[in-house]
């Protein structure tokens, strides 16, 4: 009965490890994107993350992103 409960304990750890390493392979990838998306941006046009998350801020409805200048 204990090699039946540590093989399932195995195998579910398995595709634990599986499913964590395609989130965070998943991540890496949509920053990497990100970001040179951002550098294209600054590159091409001189627009700054600052500015992008400025321009993010002011789409925003005031409840999400209270503004701090009040």
């Amino acid at each position: 009965m204990e090699i039946v409960l540590t093989l399932g304990a195995i195998a579910i750890a398995i595709l634990v490890f599986f499913w964590l390493l395609g989130v965070v392979k998943t991540t890496f990838r949509t920053a990497a994107l990100v970001a040179l998306f951002l550098l294209g941006l600054y590159i091409a046009f001189g627009i700054g993350p600052g500015d992008v998350w400025a321009t993010i801020r002011n789409w925003l409805p005031d409840f999400l992103v209270p503004n701090r200048s009040t």
